[in-house]
Formats: structure tokens, C-alpha cells, sequence
């Protein structure tokens, strides 16, 4: 899922920079990801943005609640720090 700008040289493709993006959840576990989120973003529990309103509060959303970057020489790494919302949290964002 990592994006790679390539550089074409003599026919050959060599990477230049990779970026990699991460969601981190709260217990610790991480997951890849093929895009960046923005913070305070409401995502699913694969990292998929959730559309609003929601149908219901019985869901698992996690909001972004922190955002971090590790550079190193040809690339860089993004990792998203959720959240998890709890049903109460998500009654402002239902359907009426």
C-alpha cells in the first residue's frame, strides 16, 4: 500500500521515496493504510472515513486523535493514533 515515486533511469525503475501510512489503535495494534486522514477525522474500524450523519450510535467509530511522522532516508511513515468513540460520543452525529 505504500505510495513509490519512481525514477526511470536506462529502463531501469529505481524508488526515490516511499510513504507509508498507518492507523494505530488504542490498545496498540497497528494497520496499514493506503491514504492519509486528517485529525479529529472519523474513520471505521479498517481506517475508512465514515460518512455523516450515522444511521445509529451501535457502531465502533474512532476518531484521529493524534497524527505522527517518522522521515528516514527514502521515505516516510504517518501514523494515525485513534481513538475510540463511545455511544454516547456518537448521538450527536445520528440521523434524527
Amino acid at each position: 500500500m505504500a505510495n513509490i515515486v519512481l525514477f526511470w533511469s536506462c529502463g531501469y525503475a529505481f524508488a526515490m521515496f516511499m510513504t507509508e501510512y498507518f492507523i494505530v489503535y488504542p490498545e496498540g495494534d497497528t494497520q496499514e493504510i493506503g491514504f492519509r486522514l486528517a485529525l479529529n477525522q472519523m474513520v471505521d474500524v479498517n481506517g475508512n472515513p465514515v460518512s455523516l450523519p450515522l444511521p445509529t450510535n451501535r457502531m465502533v467509530v474512532f476518531r484521529v486523535a493524534k497524527v505522527t511522522t517518522n522521515d528516514y532516508k527514502g521515505g516516510s511513515e504517518t501514523f494515525h493514533h485513534l481513538e475510540q468513540l463511545s455511544a454516547r460520543e456518537l448521538m450527536e452525529y445520528v440521523k434524527e
